[in-house]
């Protein structure tokens, strides 16, 4: 009996120091902007489920009093050191809107319906009845449909992705004026990054309005237990973080020529443990990990709810609130924030 119980804890152990190891070298890929590492950057899509298992095994050790459970605490801590929080334990606390106050919501509307995706009738006019209820000052669409910003007279202002280019369209609405805007040019993608240069107040902001290359996989089990079809799966994977990082880098060069304060919605299509991520984000702030409740979920990827939408802010701004809605109107769910520019306290 004793020996059976062994042979079976050194398989487990052995199965430890695998889960372990995949966590703490997803972590350090997440660091490396390489397209190279692009195969092993698709283990970002399980970081929840690499914590999920050590975390299980710390237990499973700890429970025997066996030393061994130093493993997986040591897998958890650096992981957790690498990638931040991923569950918010802030409020849905919306505080009194002052004049220095600007509340922003990115919201990927998959067209506003228009392809009929969704069975339910009048889907694009309820999100537009959703986006006039919480009357944010900035909204940023994703996959936009340009006649439903007839809908939208609230805002004066507006900047989409240029006609001539054969992209999915990007928008940005604003109450306040937009006095410049562009379109960075992603090469052979139909996904397109825009800025709008927006004077709030005496000051001007400049809001960048993101999607990133899309993963276009239908969830299902054959995608992953079909040996011809997971092998295409991973491959269409491996292709899209390797454009997304592309993609990262040609956001990144742009916005680090910025000389205004900024702001960074939209969809990246991918986690907050991936290298695209943290390419995107720099140092700007993360209004859901500042003041988001849970686990922030704005996807779900065959059940598993995904944070793959983002507000980022520089630090000029104060973090109010981040609010995450359950409204099924897409394939998305819509995000929002309220920031105080500090240059009004």
């Amino acid at each position: 009996m004793e020996k059976s119980t062994s042979i079976w804890n050194r398989v487990v152990y052995a199965v430890n120091i695998l889960i372990a190891f995949l966590l703490i070298l997803t972590g350090v890929i997440s660091y490396v902007p390489l397209r190279f590492f692009s195969a092993i950057s698709v283990l970002s899509l399980v970081v929840p489920f690499l914590f999920a298992v050590n975390i299980l095994f710390l237990l499973y050790w700890a429970a025997r009093l066996k030393r061994k459970f130093l493993l997986s605490f040591t897998a958890v801590l650096l992981g957790y050191l690498m990638f931040g929080p991923f569950y918010g334990l802030g409020n849905n606390h919306v505080p009194q809107k002052e004049s220095s106050d600007l509340k922003i919501m990115s919201y990927n509307v998959w067209g506003f319906n228009k392809n009929g995706w969704m069975e339910e009738p009048g889907v694009g006019d309820s999100i537009i009845e959703f986006v006039k209820k919480h009357d944010p000052d900035i909204f940023c669409v994703q996959e936009h449909n340009r006649a439903r910003y007839q809908q939208l007279r609230q805002y004066p202002y507006r900047s989409e992705t240029p006609h001539p280019n054969k992209r999915a369209t990007q928008a940005i609405f604003s109450k306040f004026p937009i006095i410049s805007s562009g379109s960075l040019d992603l090469p052979s993608t139909q996904n397109n990054i825009i800025y709008a240069d927006i004077l709030f107040r005496k000051d001007t902001i400049r809001v960048y309005n993101l999607h990133l290359q899309s993963f276009k996989i239908r969830p299902s089990t054959d995608n992953f237990s079909d040996g011809e079809k997971s092998e295409r799966t991973y491959k269409r994977l491996v292709h899209t973080f390797s454009k997304q990082l592309e993609q990262a880098e040609i956001f990144r060069k742009h916005f680090e020529n910025s000389s205004y304060t900024n702001i960074v919605c939209g969809d990246l299509n991918n986690t907050q443990f991936s290298n695209i991520y943290k390419i995107v984000k720099g140092d700007l702030q993360d209004t859901f990990l500042e003041k988001g409740k849970g686990f922030g979920r704005t996807y779900d990827f065959w059940k598993i709810p995904l944070r793959i939408d983002y507000i980022l802010a520089d630090p000029e701004f104060e973090v109010l609130s981040h609010q995450n809605f359950n409204e099924r109107l897409s394939d998305h769910y819509p995000v929002m924030a309220t920031l105080r520019f500090n240059s009004h306290q």
